[in-house]
């Protein structure tokens, strides 16, 4: 009995000196999105468009879940998970009949937390990054989901200071082929992202200059053939590898060692990137509102012909009424020369595949729902544009409106697409959209797109609503510039489809 009674006090005293644990509040939130679209991909198949694979009709679903895991005010994390996009009888993304293929991602997983006795706050972990934009919403050179470290703190009510390291790759160079087992796989690889922001804040008045530097390992995107041959920029890990090469590359891309191109290149060092830029928005003069962004890059590699440098702006001016917001857009993005040996003269950018560009519905990524977007392309670079809009424009209770008409053009020298096209049928760039540094439809200055949206909200229910949407691009594109849609240039046959792209698209969401 008295060891007994020994072995319950030596409990007691483990159980009582057990720390405390405190309660964790699980928080979720999420949407669901069915979308039923008929539309046509427009000019050139499989350059501009939704995916020329897609079917004229499609029917998709999508559905996103946040799942918040919350200690205290100081101490959080949060997962995030994406089911889909899902194709309604498409076997690779769980469509089709039985629905059991594996489409679930993991778009975000980071902690939250307070260094104590301050207002500093870190987070940790793969997150939503992006550099502010009080125009569009969106930064044409950073806006995704990306690993990294990013600290925030207020100095006061007025200025405040945010720094950041994200690694968008690293140990992905797999040196080996067939016949031979490399040494030096994932050496040298790494992108790495260094930035900060200054968001000042005042009555009426919001700025914050920005800067951000990468380093950019010279086998970051290289991949090894089974021949012995390699890919300087055909690391296909993934698409996003090749689409982050798309922005810090020349319009032409990788080509051959007869060609202007970069797979010639042998890098052997890092690249640098840099980039500088503020915006500004002015509410001062309530219900009168101008925002302003101002922004340049470059990225300089070991082949002064793979050096891309370049500035972008834009223009938001709006006016609040009882009726709606009537507002004007304009932006203006450097364009290339016809010179392939002296680099791009376009802004490089390292990601602008996420979030919504206020400017664009159609012609550039600004859907709100999952319809097909991106007819010219992710990336405003080389493009100039203005365009009126009038938005949350209300007859009916719980249905909006809104009415978008964009004028684009492009800023590229088409001297540079006459060049390409005398290389040969293995050049006839920008037919080839697949190739590594084509990100987008390339206009010159001859080219002139109009872009029409109508976009319409219906609130059912508190969490529930119905989206038409109908959008419309017609383009008129140089004749000389192909060698050209009208004519041949050096024997190069250039005849396309030159149909004009427009999508309808009924969207359903639900959100809590």
């Amino acid at each position: 009995m008295r060891k007994l009674a020994t072995l319950l006090i030596a409990a007691g005293l483990v159980l009582g000196m057990a720390p405390k644990a405190d309660a964790i509040d699980f928080k979720a939130k999420g949407n669901w999105m069915m979308d039923f679209e008929v539309g046509n991909n427009g000019k050139f198949t499989k350059t501009t468009g939704y995916n020329g694979k897609e079917d004229q009709f499609e029917a998709k679903q999508r559905v996103r879940l946040w799942l918040d895991a919350v200690a205290s005010e100081n101490l959080s994390g949060q997962v995030y998970f994406e089911i889909g996009k899902t194709t309604w009888g498409q076997n690779s993304n769980s469509g089709a009949l039985g629905a059991d293929d594996t489409c679930i991602k993991v778009r975000r997983a980071y902690i939250d937390w307070m260094i104590p006795e301050t207002d500093v706050k870190v987070r940790m972990g793969i997150q939503g990054l992006g550099l502010p934009s009080y125009t569009m919403g969106k930064s044409q050179i950073m806006e995704d989901d990306v690993a990294g470290v990013t600290v925030s703190a207020n100095f006061n009510d007025n200025v405040g200071l945010t720094v950041f390291w994200a690694r968008p790759y690293n140990d992905n160079f797999d040196d080996s082929y067939e016949g031979y087992t490399g040494h030096n796989s994932n050496f040298m690889d790494n992108v790495d992202a260094f930035g900060l922001v200054i968001p000042l804040s005042f009555d009426g008045v919001k700025i914050a200059p920005y800067g951000m530097m990468a380093a950019i390992g010279p086998n970051a995107f290289k991949k090894w053939n089974s021949d012995g041959s390699y890919d300087r920029f055909g690391n296909t890990k993934g698409t996003s590898v090749s689409q982050m090469a798309n922005g810090l590359l020349p319009a032409w891309g990788v080509m051959g060692s007869n060609g202007a191109g970069a797979n010639d290149a042998k890098l052997t060092s890092y690249a640098t990137a840099w980039w500088a830029g503020v915006t500004a928005d002015i509410t001062a003069f309530d219900p009168f509102r101008i925002a302003v962004d101002v922004m340049g890059g470059g990225v300089s590699w070991d082949k002064s012909r793979l050096n891309r440098a370049g500035w972008m702006a834009t223009l938001l001016m709006e006016y609040k009424t009882d009726f709606g917001i009537p507002g004007l857009v304009a932006w203006y993005a450097s364009g290339d020369d016809d010179d392939l040996g002296n680099g791009s003269e376009r802004m490089p950018y390292l990601s602008v595949s996420n979030g919504d560009n206020d400017f664009s519905p159609y012609a550039f990524d600004g859907g709100k729902y999952i319809a097909r977007e991106g007819v010219i392309g992710s990336s405003m670079t080389g493009t100039w544009g203005v365009g009126l809009r009038i938005k949350d424009v209300s007859f009916v209770e719980n249905l909006k409106h809104a009415l978008r008409v964009n004028l684009i053009g492009g800023t590229n020298d088409p001297g540079v697409l006459k060049k390409l096209y005398r290389m040969g049928d293995n050049y006839q760039y920008p037919v080839n959209k697949n190739a590594v540094g084509v990100e987008n439809l390339y206009m010159t200055k001859g080219d002139t797109a109009l872009e029409l949206a109508l976009s319409n909200e219906y609130k059912m229910y508190e969490n529930f609503t119905i989206a038409l949407d109908a959008s419309y691009v017609a383009m008129w594109m140089s004749n000389d510039k192909y060698g050209g849609v009208k004519k041949q240039l050096s024997g190069v046959s250039t005849k396309h489809d030159v149909r004009d792209a427009w999508n309808i698209a009924v969207s359903f969401a639900y959100e809590f």
